[in-house]
């Protein structure tokens, strides 16, 4: 097993078809991002002594922003969903339970929904603190000097790496902005299009059917 301070990047044969897949699937760009996303939240759950399984947390970190990628730009859904159901999928040719299974789904599908994965299993609150640690800086000051540069020198995060994730989140969704909506993914529309207009759910609310008809 490869090793970061107190991180062991599994090696049992379903890490390695999975590394192998999200790597022939991703480019460096999300393919070193989704690693790193291991590495935070494995570090995060050691110091924070939580009981996680770190095959289920490296799958799920791995898959977790595979619906960005060019296959699932036609895709109707929300791009978290797309890659719970990529991984869920690959799963199924594995001796999975079920419930680790939806664990799994679980921690791709709410890594960008903040105030709930914390309250769940701890591979989907630790997916959700890696993603978070890796593009935001959040809980930076929780890991250590040697954490931090282990990690950058075996998975490198490259120079610009914050507008380049914020272009792959925009080319991932810019063709179903619909699904953006009630989330903050839809601050990288606004971002990138002066053209995008957000939906306002006050306006929905004071517009519905129920507001022509008098409530009745």
């Amino acid at each position: 097993m490869a090793a970061i301070s107190a991180v062991k990047i599994p090696d049992s044969r379903l890490a390695r078809d999975v590394t192998q897949f999200i790597r022939d699937t991703e480019d460096d760009l999300l393919f070193f991002h989704s690693s790193r996303v291991f590495c935070w939240g494995a570090l995060a759950g050691e110091a924070r002594n939580l009981l996680f399984d770190a095959e289920l947390l490296y799958v799920a970190a791995m898959f977790h922003d595979l619906g960005l990628t060019a296959a699932y730009r036609d895709s109707p859904l929300r791009f978290e969903v797309d890659g719970a159901n990529a991984a869920r999928d690959f799963l199924r040719a594995y001796d999975i339970a079920e419930a680790d299974m939806d664990r799994v789904w679980n921690a791709v599908a709410l890594h960008t929904t903040p105030g709930i994965p914390e309250h769940m299993h701890a591979e989907i609150f630790l997916v959700q603190a890696g993603a978070g640690m890796d593009v935001a800086g959040r809980g930076y000051e929780g890991f250590g000097d040697e954490e931090r540069a282990a990690v950058l020198a075996s998975y490198p995060r490259a120079a610009g790496f914050g507008h380049a994730m914020i272009d792959a989140f925009y080319e991932g969704m810019k063709a179903r902005p619909q699904t953006t909506f009630g989330t903050f993914n839809d601050d990288f529309l606004a971002h990138k299009d002066p053209h995008f207009q957000r939906v306002d759910l006050c306006s929905i609310i004071l517009h519905s059917p129920w507001e022509h008809c008098g409530g009745h």
